[in-house]
């Protein structure tokens, strides 16, 4: 690709700014307004009172929230009153996502794949945003995305290098794609478009409610991406430390430029990410609000899904284990901890939502119970998100898997099998087990 093209593409980022904003807000006076979550040590405060997380994740908000032939407006309505009547106060949603070539990546995006605004979708996010704010919850917005699904850091770089890698390639495989998308972070062109997508959607202004996104409580954070990592090997991890840095610093001033209000985080997944350097998971956390840690035993080879049995005692070591590790980093930030996303499949490792959950039970207990004895015993960790909400969605096929032009949307995002990790809404005895912990972190 000719650098006059990746000039241009730089070039134009502000002009695509201008076709985000739904209005201009100037940045809040020093310190948040009253109602505003906000940081206190290690612990999160609204209204000089303690501010327990009790979430789930959501990405799929924007989508049924669009007023278009593939939102749906009454099932969203549904799903949150769902989730509130369970005593949940916090959804992580998707605020971006980005069409491409990837082949795995959810259509249609925020952005089209020549970079122009799909408005529709915008103005999902703002209904979604004004229902979860109607309802008492909060909404961590999500800026971008490290994986392939909803287009993310890989699809930034093929729009200014006209080349891409797809996730799980035969011809690429692991790390080659995480570290062909950690060049993210070094290329000017790319952090360019990023930040104008960051920059229009702070200083936009809601269009159903007729408030700025800045000035509105119902947002919790923005956050930089989903799971942004330096790279996958150890090589790539050391080559792009930098530059990764770099770009969360200056990332972070830039949202706090536009909006005193709101915290920023990160979304990285903790030391899994860096290849075990919890030094620099230190380092990274150290521009944002709060830490965040992702806990993934299966995907991680900590458990195996046909041998939950056998598999399970020794993985809830390494989730213990993992817990433990990340508090200490956090105790040594003086920061809150958030355990934003935690996810375990069905026994069997089966799809069917009539299938047993025994061994997620114990795992979501495990996280639970680290949480609750954090809030009694003052420590860092100051709540959790499960991964995910499917709710009343269904899959569409027999194989589980989605196609292009699915919108029975569920937490399992479009290049996982639909019904893996996610919870339904006659999933009992999960259920239950959220509504417990959610009371608690009422008391």
């Amino acid at each position: 690709m000719k650098i006059d093209r990746r000039t241009l593409m730089a070039g134009s980022a502000a002009g695509l700014a201008s076709l985000w904003l739904g209005g201009c807000s100037a940045g809040a006076a020093d310190g948040p307004a009253p109602g505003f979550i906000r940081r206190q040590g290690q612990q999160l405060v609204r209204g000089g009172a303690p501010y327990r997380v009790a979430g789930a994740n959501m990405w799929y908000a924007a989508w049924l929230g669009a007023d278009a032939p593939y939102g749906n407006r009454p099932r969203l309505l549904r799903e949150l009153d769902r989730l509130a009547a369970l005593g949940l106060n916090n959804l992580r949603i998707m605020a971006a996502a980005e069409e491409g070539p990837l082949k795995n990546s959810i259509k249609p995006g925020m952005t089209r794949a020549d970079g122009s605004v799909n408005t529709a979708l915008i103005e999902g996010l703002d209904f979604a945003l004004a229902e979860i704010g109607k309802r008492g919850m909060t909404a961590v917005l999500v800026l971008s995305n490290f994986w392939e699904w909803s287009g993310g850091l890989q699809t930034l770089l093929a729009r200014v290098t006209g080349s891409h890698m797809d996730m799980g390639d035969p011809a690429h495989p692991w790390p080659a794609f995480a570290d062909a998308t950690a060049r993210f972070y070094a290329n000017p062109a790319a952090v360019e478009l990023y930040h104008a997508h960051l920059s229009s959607l702070v200083s936009r202004t809601n269009s159903i409610t007729g408030l700025p996104y800045a000035e509105d409580p119902a947002i919790m954070s923005w956050q930089l991406a989903n799971e942004p990592r330096p790279g996958g090997s150890d090589a790539a991890i050391a080559a792009n430390r930098d530059a990764y840095l770099r770009w969360i610093s200056e990332s972070a001033a830039l949202i706090r430029a536009r909006d005193a209000n709101h915290m920023v985080s990160l979304g990285q997944e903790g030391t899994q990410a860096t290849n075990g350097d919890a030094g620099l998971v230190a380092e990274a956390h150290g521009e944002v609000d709060y830490l965040t840690a992702h806990i993934w035993p299966l995907n991680w080879g900590w458990v195996k899904g046909d041998d939950l049995a056998g598999t399970w005692p020794e993985g809830r070591v390494k989730v213990v284990d993992y817990l433990t590790t990340h508090s200490d980093i956090a105790r040594t930030l003086d920061k809150p901890l958030l355990i934003e996303e935690f996810g375990f499949p069905r026994d069997g490792e089966a799809r069917d939502p009539a299938a047993s959950t025994d061994f997620r039970q114990l795992y979501y207990q495990t996280i639970y119970d680290a949480v609750e004895e954090s809030w009694a015993n003052g420590g860092p960790i100051q709540g959790s998100n499960f991964w995910a909400w499917n709710g009343e969605a269904r899959a569409a096929h027999p194989d589980y898997a989605f196609r292009d032009g699915d919108l029975a949307y569920m937490g399992d995002p479009p290049h996982e099998p639909q019904g893996w990790y996610g919870l339904f809404d006659t999933d009992t005895a999960m259920l239950q087990a959220v509504r417990t912990h959610a009371a608690k972190a009422k008391g």
